[in-house]
């Protein structure tokens, strides 16, 4: 039973555990060296676990003389404040304690107040400090915004860069080129921050105008006109025509016609008002680029002409519906007999395109009907077909406009044959031409107008009549 006993003391602490009698002695503070002379005295230990086991016990001691000076440390810091309570005379000013003394009570520091007097709970800081009036703010808990009196919101824009300006100027100057209305153009320019950026609205504005139709262009030179002295002051103008004249050898990648459109704008400008006098006396012997010379002469050339305020206000012509109709009248019979002569039917869309009037087309297919009816010979009548089955596939000339066209020469048909004597034979021929063409429609051939009475020889059809 003894030989049990040690054994199984003695493979307790091979394994490094240790019984409560030895936690107790570790307590103490000689666990260490009594089991040490055991070990060494029952010697059954080898020398590694001998060594192992020393190691374990230097760092436990280790570990015991850290925790003892720590607390040796507190109990005479807490010895000392009590026998220093218990020595301070209670009647000494010096030696009472008081709760509100701001100075350190460990003894650290130089003695001075927190914050020089200024700080803690209800102070109101230092001496001779002066505080100014405190904003209201709107996230402090206290805050009344009916006692703040009136508040005034004032709406902030941000600025344009570039980019932006870009994207909110194209579509403005678009829409404008419908609807035509400066006024509008004006308050949507004041509803942005355009900032130093101001004077390329007029650039861009002209930019689009130049890759635009004429109308677009005497458009741009009314919106000049109306904002300059408004929202666009002439510097702005001036330097928005000066950058035009250096970005012109790009202009003309895309416009080839650009040279001149710039130097008629500058024209119209100065005639306008929108640009000084001098603006031209500012680039004499200073412009190296030729297209920029070139477009400084078109000016000049027109400013210098007789009564040139009077063909300046036209100088891009009369766009679209504002032209009169008797103009109008006009350009189209020209052109109808330009294409008789020439027979260049890429000439004729081009002409009818740059009056821009699809509204008026119907005259264009009156015009050339009675042509046909005064004309002599099939050729005309081919000539026109052909014309007509042209601008039909093209969609220059609408299902609406051309029955328009038919039916008011077929209202006129009468008058016409007091002139004509075979309008009524022509008219069929053409009608029953233009339908095998696919140019009109069924119902529109079966409303040509025919005689409804029978013809003698007296009457001068030769014998015929018509069945």
């Amino acid at each position: 039973m003894a030989t049990e006993v040690e054994t199984w003391t003695g493979a307790a602490q091979h394994d490094g555990v240790f019984s409560f009698d030895q936690e107790r002695g570790e307590a103490d503070g000689s666990l260490g060296d009594e089991l040490l002379n055991e070990t060494e005295v029952n010697g059954n230990w080898t020398p590694q676990e001998k060594a192992l086991h020393e190691a374990r016990l230097k760092a436990k001691a280790k570990r015991r003389l850290r925790k003892s000076s720590s607390r040796d440390s507190t109990r005479e810091s807490l010895s000392e404040s009590i026998s220093g309570e218990l020595g301070a005379d209670p009647h000494s000013p010096k030696g009472k304690i008081n709760a509100n003394d701001r100075k350190s009570r460990t003894g650290k520091g130089r003695g001075l107040p927190k914050k020089g007097g200024a700080g803690g709970k209800g102070v109101w800081g230092a001496a001779g400090m002066v505080y100014e009036m405190e904003e209201p703010d709107a996230k402090d808990p206290n805050y009344d915004e009916v006692a703040q009196g009136d508040t005034i919101f004032a709406k902030v824009v941000p600025e344009l860069n570039e980019q932006e300006l870009e994207k909110m100027v194209n579509p403005i100057v678009q829409e404008y080129f419908e609807h035509g209305d400066t006024k509008e153009v004006q308050m949507l320019l004041k509803e942005l921050n355009l900032g130093p950026h101001k004077y390329e609205f007029s650039s861009m504005a002209v930019s689009l105008s130049l890759e635009g139709k004429a109308s677009h262009r005497e458009l741009t030179s009314r919106l000049l006109s109306d904002l300059s002295g408004k929202s666009l002051s002439d510097r702005d103008m001036a330097r928005a025509f000066d950058r035009m004249l250096k970005e012109l050898p790009d202009l003309i990648l895309d416009t080839p016609d650009a040279t001149q459109m710039l130097g008629q704008f500058i024209a119209r400008a100065i005639a306008d008002h929108v640009l000084p006098m001098s603006f031209l006396d500012h680039y004499k012997g200073k412009v190296d680029c030729d297209h920029a010379r070139a477009a400084l002469d078109r000016a000049a050339v027109l400013l210098s002409m007789k009564k040139e305020i009077v063909r300046l206000d036209n100088v891009w012509g009369v766009g679209g519906g504002q032209r009169p109709v008797k103009h109008l009248i006009k350009e189209m019979n020209l052109l109808l007999k330009e294409y008789l002569v020439s027979g260049d039917l890429p000439e004729a869309e081009r002409c009818l395109r740059d009056l821009e009037v699809p509204h008026f087309h119907h005259e264009l297919v009156y015009e050339a009907v009675i042509m046909v009816l005064e004309s002599t010979g099939d050729k005309a009548i081919q000539m026109m077909v052909k014309l007509l089955q042209a601008f039909w596939k093209m969609g220059l000339i609408t299902l609406d406009q051309m029955n328009r066209g038919f039916e008011r020469v077929y209202d006129e048909l009468p008058e016409i044959n007091l002139d004509v004597p075979h309008a009524h034979s022509i008219m069929e021929s053409l009608v029953d031409l233009c339908y095998q063409e696919s140019v009109i429609t069924k119902q529109l051939r079966d409303a040509c107008p025919s005689r409804g009475r029978k013809r003698f020889v007296s009457e001068g059809d030769g014998g015929l009549v018509k069945s």
